[in-house]
């Protein structure tokens, strides 16, 4: 099992070293870090109202680039993450975007490696240093589970679920049902509690919990200190995923079903399927909290990722059906918890942007990936921001040239008006350092109104 590999750098100091790169970024732009910030935060701000700000903002998601930049392997971001953050602040601070996020992996590898994680793989754990993130897919839930799940979801996720999917949780599938009332009350739980299995099970998932903290703490940490330095974070306080999150049929596919099950179900069990995403829907609902209504800067995002409800995956009919009525519902549910909506709309949505209009205006962001995005400009483009459009292709295969020219298009067209944020479609874990600084210079070259 890998630990916490030592940082060349601790978070102390990087702290330690703001006092300087302020003075810095200051004599610099000529401007006080605050100024900068609020600059940012409103380009941003007036994109997502469907404004026209005073030039169109770019994001970036540093991901593995920050660090393959730097030199460092595509470990550092599971199990070195100080020196990351170092990498991913030097990023930023060339680069100039208008938000400074960059990308801490969510689970550090030590706690992937403490739960013996089988859905996932990870550069540094169960891959080699430098090699890419990977979800395996999987049937984690059988076509006869559907059954058991919508009797109780939470006993199914206890006991079958996870263990299926983390090693050391393999113990729980001999736990008593969680449902079931007994007369002596918790006691009569304990004689499964009392077990070695259990024991060993227990250490591991505090010692997960402990290393889970230190990185979220860390990751808060060094937010705030970009934001001092004048990046606010693209997702505004607290980070993304807020609110009912994306699709429920999505939490069926990915998590339970996997892509092969699901087509499967959508002919041979099409009500069990829908009842369970209706499920998963009630329970994100039920459990949701409020944006913070005294929040002033980039609006909190909620939202999540939309894998199955593209184009290529599912007729109209069957998106109207399956997708649709789950993502406009828990979207809605979002918005009235006081976020604003961006899911990421991943593969293609030609032939759904439409859909998209029954929101309320300016209150979802369309985080555009591979769907036409002069097409999404002519349908959503005074009713939804806009976000994304440089492919990854261009930005690992060609030239500065080449994404100047199509980020020139894109500032030109999407951004006529406002509502656009320029930003990559997807990842640009492998692009070229002098494509990632042409696609954040044309913002400043031709985005100006």
């Amino acid at each position: 099992m890998a630990t916490t590999k030592s940082s060349a750098v601790s978070m102390e100091q990087l702290m330690a070293e703001e006092k300087q790169l302020i003075a810095q970024i200051e004599k610099k732009h000529g401007k006080s870090v605050n100024e900068l910030r609020r600059e940012r935060e409103k380009r941003i701000k007036d994109a997502i109202a469907l404004k026209e700000p005073d030039r169109v903002p770019v994001t970036l998601n540093a991901g593995v680039f920050a660090a393959r930049a730097a030199g460092l392997p595509s470990s550092a971001v599971f199990y070195d993450q100080n020196t990351y953050r170092q990498a991913g602040r030097k990023m930023i601070l060339e680069l100039e975007p208008d938000t400074g996020g960059v990308g801490i992996a969510a689970n550090a590898g030590t706690v992937l490696d403490l739960l013996e994680v089988k859905n996932y793989r990870w550069p540094g754990g169960p891959l080699p240093d430098d090699a890419d993130y990977q979800f395996v897919e999987g049937e984690y839930m059988k076509p006869e589970e559907y059954d058991i799940f919508l009797n109780d979801p939470s006993d199914f996720i206890l006991r079958y679920y996870f263990p299926r999917i983390n090693g050391i949780l393999a113990p729980l599938t001999r736990m008593p049902p969680i449902g079931a009332l007994r007369e002596s009350g918790f006691t009569g739980f304990l004689g499964f509690f009392a077990g070695p299995e259990f024991q060993r099970l227990a250490a591991r998932v505090h010692e997960a919990i402990q290393e889970q903290i230190r990185v979220a703490e860390e990751s808060a940490q060094f937010a705030r200190h970009m934001e001092r330095l004048g990046f606010p974070a693209q997702y505004g306080g607290g980070g993304a995923g807020g609110g009912v999150g994306g699709a429920p049929m999505d939490a069926i596919a990915d998590l339970l079903r996997g892509m092969r099950g699901i087509m499967l179900d959508i002919y041979r069990c099409p009500d069990k399927l829908i009842a369970a995403s209706e499920k998963v829907l009630n329970t994100r609902i039920a459990s949701a909290t409020p944006a913070n209504p005294n929040w002033t800067g980039i609006p909190q995002r909620g939202g999540g990722p939309l894998h199955r409800g593209s184009d290529e995956f599912m007729s109209l009919k069957q998106f109207e059906k399956f997708y649709w009525p789950g993502l406009r519902r828990s979207t809605f549910a979002s918005i009235e918890l006081g976020y604003i909506v961006s899911h990421f709309f991943e593969g293609v949505w030609d032939k759904r942007l439409e859909y998209l209009l029954e929101f309320p205006k300016g209150k979802v962001i369309f985080h555009c990936e591979r769907t036409d995005i002069f097409r999404a400009k002519e349908v959503l483009g005074n009713h939804c921001c806009i976000q994304g459009g440089v492919p990854p292709a261009i930005l690992t295969a060609g030239s500065p040239q080449d994404v100047e020219e199509y980020c020139k298009k894109l500032i030109k067209v999407v951004g006529k008006g406002g509502g656009y944020i320029l930003s990559c479609g997807s990842s640009i874990d492998c692009a070229k350092p002098e494509n990632i600084k042409a696609m954040v210079d044309s913002v400043k070259k031709y985005g100006s109104n």
